[in-house]
């Protein structure tokens, strides 16, 4: 492939990128506006999220290894469909019952794209730049997060049809995508195993053990941390700090999401194994910084502490993305990039939907100050244990070639 082609290709890829996590992160403004229309608690709120976790989480182990076997176009053109499919139900929701559905099959859409769309641009990265692709798969999925929130947020607050126009906007951005994957050129050759990669499993190379090990605390750190804001981000704007806008609830999502791309993209040069430490880190401290800002009530040094969590947000996703994709061998980047997202969206909601079932009981606020509390905690347990495994990280063996053997174990 010619060099030019495979940059525009790469680039275009990326663009998919952004689009599934913008999608997933509309509903966040959105909930408290569903809320008032449909009259559910904040528990029901949170199994509206949770549901579309579970169908993210099944889809990534059933179908997170698939386009290793038959391709990266098959898979991305289902996620694609269905995808679509969310969008209409959400157009004409009347009920809870309505948003269920569509969250599940949001989640299976996005589930099936992600780790596709991860390999992909791997695939498509420069040879002498394989780092580009965890760069942009990080940014591209903060940025996407942070795009959503605030753009649903505006098209709320500011026009017409606040429940129905956001998803057709996203209709036609997500016809564009079709049209790129359309053009997209087989990255992937078809190889055995389709069947026995759709049997649920998590599993990583022995050889990759280490590696895996090295960021996952990092990695959980990061999106429990996400969970929070775009689960009930909006809704603790509104409650603790009186703010009742869409536009700044969304704002809230986009503030934390919006600085870690900008984040990830200025750090892009950095060895993304120096980063882990210093990104846990920041996690801690901006949250507490945060959770101060909670208790006094006080806006500006709750948007400060996100700030600086932000920045430790995006400073994780490069350095566990890019980690992912500096270690996996072409037969292994679909199924590697699987383990990376059920790590992720784990952590990202079971603890969301704790202090969801936590806020009916104990309310909103100490909810998310006991979150905020186990947050610190895991930041700072995350430098500890990062800083203890670099100075005994062993060498990564090189992959095995394709066919030599099932790439997870």
């Amino acid at each position: 492939m010619h060099p030019r082609t495979r940059a525009r290709l790469f680039a275009a890829v990326g663009g998919i990128v952004v689009l599934f996590p913008a999608a997933s992160s509309v509903p966040s403004p959105l909930y408290p506006l569903y809320q008032q229309l449909f009259g559910f608690s904040a528990a029901t709120l949170t199994v509206v999220f949770a549901v579309y976790v579970a169908g993210l989480l099944a889809s990534l182990l059933v179908v997170g290894a698939l386009s290793d076997h038959v391709g990266r176009k098959p898979v991305l053109v289902g996620a694609l469909l269905l995808e679509a499919a969310s969008f209409g139900v959400f157009l004409g929701a009347g009920g809870v019952g309505a948003l269920l559905v569509a969250r599940v099959l949001q989640g299976i859409a996005t589930g099936a794209a992600i780790t596709t769309l991860g390999a992909t641009m791997v695939d498509l990265a420069p040879p002498e730049a394989p780092h580009r692709a965890g760069m942009v798969t990080g940014v591209g999925t903060l940025a996407g997060l942070a795009a959503g929130a605030v753009g649903a947020g505006a098209l709320i607050q500011l026009a017409p049809a606040p429940t129905r126009l956001v998803w057709i906007v996203l209709l036609g951005l997500l016809a564009v995508s079709a049209v790129i994957v359309a053009v997209l050129p087989e990255t992937s050759a078809r190889r055995p195993g389709v069947r026995a990669s759709l049997v649920p499993r998590v599993g990583v190379p022995p050889r990759l053990r280490s590696e895996v090990l090295a960021v996952t605390p990092v990695l959980v750190t990061s999106w429990a941390l996400g969970g929070l804001y775009l689960s009930l981000g909006p809704s603790i704007a509104a409650t603790l700090l009186g703010e009742s806008s869409r536009l700044i609830g969304g704002l809230v999502v986009t503030l934390l999401c919006g600085t870690g791309a900008l984040a990830s993209f200025l750090l892009r040069d950095r060895p993304v194994r120096s980063l882990l430490a210093p990104a846990a880190g920041l996690l801690a401290v901006g949250t507490a910084v945060t959770l101060v800002g909670f208790a006094l009530a006080s806006l500006l040094l709750t948007a400060a502490g996100t700030v600086v969590a932000g920045v430790g947000f995006g400073a994780a996703a490069l350095a566990c993305f890019g980690v992912f994709a500096e270690i996996a061998g072409p037969t292994e980047r679909g199924a590697l990039f699987a383990l990376a997202y059920v790590i992720s969206y784990t952590a990202f909601s079971v603890p969301a939907v704790a202090a969801g079932v936590g806020s009916g009981l104990v309310g909103l606020a100490t909810a998310a100050e006991v979150y905020g509390a186990v947050v610190v905690a895991l930041g700072a347990g995350s430098v500890v244990l990062t800083l203890a495994r670099g100075r005994r990280r062993p060498a990564v063996p090189e992959p095995v070639a394709a066919g030599a053997g099932t790439p997870c174990e």
